[in-house]
């Protein structure tokens, strides 16, 4: 469109009026003109104002249709170029300088299927929290800075979204497009190049952080990458330094080894030497061909060689040990073959030692066991087979108890090795269980007897508690069966016990007993309660640090006790008032028994005048009788010598046969009388020995006597004496009843006459004389006595000194 000039002209000769005017109402103020002339003056201004205004209106109608026209095209290119804009799936939101509600433009269905335009901006409600964030900062940095951006975006439909944010004329503009196709394919292809890059990150940190040393090589074999631990390695200050410096790990003629392996396109495997970081390592060296070079990794194995020595030093010292053991063992390997045995394992059943070291399988071994009957004799062996080869498919150890044939008990347990096989241990445990069972009868019989015991009975252990108790001792301190049950301590049982008899004293000592570390001395109390019974406390000190206590009930004992001695004191009384008696009366008797001895003698004598035949005969009766009444007094005064300690030897060298000899003169006439016959026995140098004649004499006379007194008439009394290195011997031997087991002790008590199983009758102080003088020669007195046969002995010391005096 062409703009009209002349309106333009007309604006211009408007403006130019008017400044005339104004320059001619200057001058007529400037020359004070006179009031009419200022109306005129002003008139005329008014007219010629009329006429501007005139002309200015006519000149804006025309303006305006120009505006319109200009308008309308203006609006129609708007609306071309919109159309234009809008051919394109997009969304356009502008923001002017001052507005905040921005213009969107564009269908927001494309974007977000079912939203309206204003909700395109609530990115939360089309992204995901992450975009959406992102988003929000990008616009408001747009808004403010005017800071540009391009962004991809995925919808939370799954649709790509190319976000583009500029300022343009002072607008802030921003454009949603949504990129399929071709744009889908380069969002792809550059989300998977990020990836990649990503990856290829993420593997250089790995390999960076890897403590073995890592590289890569070109086509011509020049390092092209290297990690940090082959920068440590070749003493390089970093990656990028030992690759510029192209520093070798591996020596030249190992990298010319793998050169040739690699170029036949093979990897290399093998374990290396090689100095890294000033040390000799032994490495596992990993290179493998790849398209555009190779690439390798060193692994040190310098430990595991090092572990592998020791592993193999400490196998063959755990063999040695093994080879000790009383424990048969037997090792298979994954190939249940066998790879080790130990010489228990031999012995135990009687193996041979080469067909062991032949390495057999799992399998021969125990056909050869069930072969020589080593085995537990079982119906389907098969299957017991299989069951015990569970254990090379478990992962827990297995316990199992064969009972062989020959009477044996083994324990078995089979256990998974760690690199595969399993280890056999064999145990034989036929004492233990034998053991096991003689402990289980003797706790019960233990047990049993506790409970039984009249004894009451507590065991309290090395802390100081009741650990056992049997049923009595409840009883005896009436205590509950549910407090024992608990196990108090022996404070709260002597508290207990106190109750019935309150000694501190006493238990004081038991707990002291009980609880004691160092001295633990056995104790032993007695105590009596309240009612009256009496208890005796014993404690015993036991291996294990426990303590068993005893308490007795002794009421009875000691109520037969007290009577007893009560007796005993009044028969030791009574037998002494007997002894004083015998003795005072002995003495009396004895003064007039003289007097009528002497008298008889005077009577018999024939110079006081003859006596008739018959005054004779009576006379010889009082002689005898008197003679035998002086014997027996004399003899109870003898025992009440010794008996009062006062008897005295009179010791010196005695004719051992003339000694026989005088005694049996002594019996002469009551052998004749009872038809006997006297056999003295005695080796014709048998000498003498020291003694006192008198009393020997005595003792062989009292033993002849008793002898004769109870032989039957028409036998044989036999009187023997020899002498032995330290003694000698006397024997008297008769044919007599015999004397009662249980009488033998009694015959050689005072007046004891009833025990000799005869009708023989005397005063029954023989034997107590002859016992008592032999013991005062410091011998003794042995009885020997069966139905038909008796035989007393009394043995005299030959050598030491005999006793002076009685005991």
């Amino acid at each position: 469109m062409v703009p009209d000039t002349s309106a333009h002209a007309e604006v211009h000769f408007g403006a130019t009026t008017i400044d005339t005017v104004h320059r001619a109402v200057a001058t007529l103020r400037g020359q004070q003109i006179s009031a009419l002339t200022l109306v005129l003056a002003f008139i005329g201004f008014i007219l010629l104002a009329s006429l501007f205004l005139l002309r200015a209106h006519r000149n804006a109608r025309r303006a305006q249709s120009y505006s319109h026209d200009e308008s309308a095209a203006l609006q129609a290119e708007v609306d071309r170029l919109k159309t234009l804009l809008l051919s394109e799936p997009q969304v356009l939101v502008t923001w002017a300088a001052a507005a905040e509600q921005p213009e969107i433009l564009g269908d927001a269905s494309i974007i977000a299927p079912g939203s309206i335009p204003e909700r395109i901006l609530a990115f939360g409600t089309w992204l995901e929290p992450a975009a959406a964030h992102r988003m929000e900062e990008a616009v408001d940095l747009l808004r403010s800075d005017g800071r540009g951006f391009v962004m991809t975006l995925t919808t939370r439909a799954g649709h790509p979204v190319e976000a583009e944010g500029r300022a343009i004329g002072g607008r802030a503009v921003l454009r949603l497009r949504d990129v399929s196709g071709i744009e889908q394919e380069l969002l792809d292809l550059a989300g998977r190049h990020d990836q990649l890059l990503s990856d290829i990150d993420t593997l250089r940190t790995m390999l960076d952080s890897l403590p073995a040393p890592v590289w890569t090589r070109d086509s011509t074999g020049h390092l092209i990458f290297v990690n940090s631990a082959y920068a440590r390695a070749v003493d390089a200050e970093n990656p990028a330094d030992a690759v510029a410096r192209g520093l070798e790990l591996l020596d030249q003629s190992t990298r010319a080894e793998l050169a040739r392996t690699l170029s036949a396109g093979e990897t290399y495997v093998g374990r290396l030497p090689a100095i890294a970081s000033g040390m000799r390592r032994i490495f596992e060296v990993v290179d493998a061909p790849t398209g555009a070079g190779s690439s390798g990794i060193a692994i040190d194995r310098t430990e595991v060689e090092v572990m592998r020595a020791e592993l193999a030093r400490m196998n063959e010292a755990h063999r040695r040990v093994l080879d000790q053991l009383a424990t048969g063992v037997a090792v298979f390997d994954v190939d249940r073959k066998l790879t080790f045995y130990n010489a228990a394992f031999r012995s135990l059943f009687e193996l041979d030692a080469g067909f062991l070291d032949q390495t057999p399988t799992d399998a021969a071994v125990l056909d050869t066991l069930r072969g020589k009957r080593k085995l537990p004799e079982e119906q389907d062996f098969r299957q017991w087979k299989q069951q015990l080869y569970e254990a090379y498919r478990s992962v827990e150890p297995k316990e199992h108890m064969w009972h062989l044939p020959d009477g044996r008990a083994l324990r078995v347990v089979t256990t998974p090795n760690p690199e595969g096989g399993v280890t056999y241990l064999y145990d034989d445990v036929t004492e233990r269980l034998d053991m096991h069972r003689r402990y289980d009868a003797l706790i019960k019989v233990q047990s049993e007897t506790l409970d039984h015991l009249a004894e009451a009975v507590a065991v309290f252990g090395s802390d100081g508690r009741v650990w056992l108790h049997n049923p009595a001792f409840q009883r005896m301190w009436k205590l509950s069966h549910e407090a024992l049950e608990q196990h108090p301590h022996v404070e709260a049982v002597t508290a207990w016990c106190q109750a019935q008899h309150d000694d501190n004293a006493v238990w004081r000592n038991l707990r002291a007993a009980v609880t004691a570390i160092d001295s633990r001395e056995p104790l032993a109390a007695r105590v009596e309660r309240r009612d009256g019974a009496v208890i005796n406390i014993a404690t015993m000190p036991l291996p294990d640090g426990a303590t068993l206590v005893t308490f007795q009930d002794v009421t009875d004992t000691i109520n037969v006790e007290r009577a007893l001695r009560e007796r005993n004191e009044a028969l030791e009384a009574a037998d002494s008032i007997k002894i004083d008696f015998v003795h005072h009366v002995s003495y009396e008797l004895r003064s007039p028994l003289t007097n009528i001895i002497g008298f008889a003698n005077l009577l018999s004598d024939p110079t006081f005048g003859p006596l008739t035949q018959k005054q004779a005969e009576y006379l010889g009766y009082i002689t005898v009788s008197t003679n035998a009444l002086l014997a027996l007094i004399n003899n109870i005064l003898d025992l009440a010598t010794i008996d009062a300690g006062a008897m005295t030897l009179n010791l010196g060298e005695v004719d051992i046969r003339a000694s026989m000899e005088a005694a049996a003169e002594g019996v002469q006439d009551r052998l004749v009388k009872n038809r006997i016959t006297l056999d003295i026995r005695s080796p014709a140098n048998i000498g003498s020995f020291t003694a006192d004649e008198r009393r020997l004499r005595q003792v062989l006379f009292n033993l002849l006597s008793n002898a004769v007194g109870f032989s039957p008439a028409g036998e044989t009394v036999t009187l023997s004496a020899e002498r032995r290195p330290e003694a000698v011997v006397f024997s008297v031997s008769d044919h007599g009843p015999g004397i009662p087991p249980d009488a033998k002790d009694k015959v050689f008590e005072w007046f004891e006459t009833d025990s000799m199983g005869s009708q023989h009758r005397g005063p029954g102080l023989g034997l107590s004389l002859v016992r008592s003088f032999v013991e005062l020669h410091g011998g003794r007195v042995e009885i020997e006595s069966a139905p038909g046969h008796t035989t007393v002995t009394c043995v005299f010391p030959a050598e030491q000194a005999a006793k002076q005096t009685a005991a």
